[in-house]
């Protein structure tokens, strides 16, 4: 190696093995076999261990057409949930030797900036939730490889789509709070164009709909903590009985739920039922703990990752929806009276 030189070459390594830099670059890119011969082989790696020579990725991967980076496209960051699909998302990245860009959506949902000069020529692939949806063609992530996450299977822009089984988390709380009695319902749903929310209103709407003798109401709001409580105290002080039961969209809208009851002087859950989606730590810390669906968002990262992965490699990705819990804790008790 020159004097001076501070990272050893291919050059190097050839010269030290007294071999041509294109055997070099066949042994290390594992693709010697028939081509060169094992001593041969043998002598390159030794001298790329003695030399402590690693290959310039950077430049391979533009030979390539490669970035190995992928943009992780989700709504504006207002809780740990989507952090937890970023965490799963990187893991499996990191195994295969991938990047993971996150790009929040700056106002939750709706279209936003092209983050990179030229997103498709920077980014080997995109993974998006549906909530941002609407971002994808301003960064032209739609024309790049792409994975959706809770999204429409029927309709989705994506090669592929990774589901929670948030149907079947739905059906677990609408059980659990007729076996208890509840026939009174009242739905926070949060005002969101998103094919995850169409599904919570549309599932429990035709599972309580059996049940002779319920009437679900719905009371819309932004999904955030003052808009679920502006929305809660409007529903609950409008006329006509009170629901016995609040089936919230997430667990934000189930604590600003709490404060409503509370400023009307109402107890959970004594007087009103509540219960969330997600298991934000929130959940826990909320008194009394709240009752809530348990969504796997680090598992939904890395399920999301891996159908990219296959994608990029012309394979058929996993198929079927993540399973969901339903975790039941103090917030749901039997109807007063």
């Amino acid at each position: 190696m020159a004097r001076g030189s501070t990272r050893p070459t291919s050059r190097d390594v050839a010269q030290a093995a007294g071999v041509s830099q294109a055997a070099v670059s066949l042994v290390l890119g594992d693709k010697w076999r028939g081509r060169v011969s094992e001593a041969t082989a043998e002598r390159v790696r030794s001298a790329a261990r003695d030399l402590g020579y690693r290959p310039n990725l950077a430049a391979r991967n533009l030979r390539l057409g490669r970035t190995r980076t992928v943009l992780l496209v989700v709504p504006a960051l207002t809780t740990e949930f989507f952090a937890g699909v970023y965490t799963g998302a990187a893991r499996v990245a990191a195994a295969h030797g991938f990047g993971v860009v996150l790009y929040p959506s700056p106002e939750g949902i709706g279209p936003a900036r092209d983050p990179f000069a030229s997103a498709q020529a920077a980014l080997d692939g995109v993974i998006a939730s549906s909530m941002a949806a609407d971002a994808l063609t301003a960064i032209r992530g739609d024309q790049l490889p792409l994975v959706m996450l809770d999204s429409d299977p029927e309709g989705s822009l994506g090669a592929a789509t990774v589901n929670l089984d948030i149907a079947d988390g739905v059906r677990q709380v609408a059980e659990h709070l007729l076996t208890l009695g509840h026939r009174r319902f009242l739905h926070l749903a949060a005002d969101v164009p998103s094919w995850t929310f169409e599904v919570r209103a549309r599932e429990l709407a035709a599972r309580l709909g059996r049940v002779p003798g319920t009437c679900v109401r719905t009371a819309r709001t932004p999904l955030t903590l003052q808009g679920a409580v502006t929305a809660t105290a409007a529903a609950l002080t409008a006329p006509g009985p009170l629901p016995t039961a609040l089936v919230c969209d997430d667990d934000i809208l189930a604590a600003g739920a709490y404060k409503a009851i509370r400023r009307l002087g109402l107890r959970v859950p004594d007087d009103i039922s509540v219960t969330g989606v997600d298991d934000l730590a929130l959940a826990g810390a909320i008194d009394p703990e709240l009752t809530t669906v348990r969504l796997d968002a680090e598992l939904f990262g890395e399920r999301g990752m891996q159908a990219l992965l296959a994608v990029l490699e012309g394979r058929t990705p996993q198929a079927g929806d993540i399973p969901v819990r339903l975790v039941v804790r103090g917030s749901t008790a039997a109807p007063p009276g």
